[in-house]
């Protein structure tokens, strides 16, 4: 790594952050753990304040911060609507320490412009994840006779066989947000390369195509393989991707932090279970972008800390031990990739080959959006009385309120 004279190191300094963030299941929480070390590591303090989700987060710092005390350190996804964070000017800039450590040289373009705003860096970026995996069981498929999905059709197909074995065929927490991935695939398939990212960028009009419909029939296709919303209401997509190493579910459409949660219960690619970027979305890799973001506080120190906590996110050991255990990508390319699975070298090689960059949905959206896609995407799966056409007009309108 490289080492700026005037920047502080970030070890040995005894320098204090509370870090408000949502990785709170097994690996998530094992992953974090590598940036605890580190800090902690030569006598640094780290105040850990775990919130339930990502909206959970942003409502704590919103609190704080009327209050007049914002954390130090916020987990954040870099997106589109993170933007909002330094136009209104509630976070620093941590541009020189991105300028001595050279990010700009080895952080893909695309990571770069989502942490970036009017030329500045604001957030520290820890990995790069992909949303659209489809995860299977080794000894489902095994018991069944069965190969992994190349196509839609061979999905339905698949999905019947392991329902007619007694399985659950597609598993699937309690929460709105998990619908939306499998959501995204499918209007991928529809509406291709060009399709999906007008979609994603907010095209209203595009919006009422009967395509629209299309994919929303084949949503509600999807829900008759998955378990009653009352039996998965409480349940999180990490109780999911258990049920697909455990041998009690056949498949999860879920991002590559289920890889991490997958391993940290033990179990292993290739044996346990297999990875495939979903039928009709292989050549695209729906990234989302994990960072930090530094509120503007006036305690004496934290400006410092904040700027030593994001040139450790970057530091290239700690960038491979925590994509290690996340399940995901560094987002640094001057790493070592030796160690990678199967899944992550294929990551790997299309970030490299910089082909099918595209932003996953709710990376792409403002935040308000997103969120009222999601909520629509969500409510329409698990309500079987509303129509293609009635949820195909909510979705309409959340696109008419930017």
């Amino acid at each position: 790594m490289v080492t700026g004279t005037s920047m502080p190191a970030f070890a040995g300094e005894g320098m204090s952050v509370d870090v408000v963030h949502f990785w709170i299941s097994k690996s998530e929480s094992a992953a974090l753990d590598v940036f605890r070390k580190a800090w902690t590591a030569s006598g640094n303090q780290w105040a850990d304040m775990p919130a339930q989700n990502k909206v959970a987060v942003q409502r704590v710092v919103s609190d704080r911060i009327a209050n007049g005390y914002p954390p130090a350190v916020m987990q954040w996804n870099a997106n589109i609507g993170s933007r909002e964070l330094p136009e209104m000017g509630i976070v620093q800039d941590i541009d020189d320490v991105a300028q001595a450590d050279h990010w700009r040289d080895i952080i893909p373009a695309t990571v770069l412009e989502r942490i970036s705003y009017q030329g500045k860096v604001y957030f520290a970026p820890t990995n790069i994840h992909a949303e659209n995996w489809l995860w299977t069981s080794r000894k489902i498929f095994n018991d069944a006779g069965l190969s992994v999905p190349a196509s839609w059709d061979d999905i339905f197909a698949i999905a019947e066989k392991i329902k007619a074995a007694g399985h659950v065929a597609i598993a699937l927490g309690g929460s709105r947000w998990e619908v939306s991935l499998i959501f995204n695939d499918m209007i991928y398939q529809k509406f291709g390369p060009e399709g999906y990212a007008r979609l994603m960028s907010g095209d209203a009009a595009l919006v009422q195509d009967p395509r629209m419909v299309e994919a929303l029939e084949m949503l509600a296709r999807l829900s008759q393989y998955v378990e009653p919303f009352a039996t998965r209401k409480d349940k999180t997509w990490a109780d999911a991707t258990a049920a697909v190493g455990a041998g009690q579910a056949g498949m999860q459409f879920m991002g590559d932090w289920a890889k991490g949660e997958l391993i940290a219960r033990g179990y292993a690619v290739d044996n346990d279970f297999d990875c495939t970027l979903v039928p009709g979305t292989s050549i695209a890799y729906f990234m989302v972008i994990d960072a930090f973001a530094f509120p503007l506080t006036n305690r004496d120190g934290t400006a410092d800390a904040q700027k030593a906590f994001a040139r450790m996110i970057l530091d290239r050991d700690n960038q491979v031990a925590f994509s290690r255990i996340k399940g995901s990508l560094p987002v640094r390319t001057d790493v070592d990739p030796t160690g990678l699975d199967r899944c992550g070298q294929l990551g790997l090689q299309m970030i490299r080959a910089k082909k099918g960059e595209v932003s996953a949905q709710s990376q792409a959206m403002p935040s308000q959006m997103s969120e009222g896609w999601i909520g629509v995407v969500g409510d329409f799966f698990n309500n079987k009385n509303m129509s293609p056409n009635e949820a195909q007009k909510r979705l309409y309108d959340i696109m008419m309120q930017r």
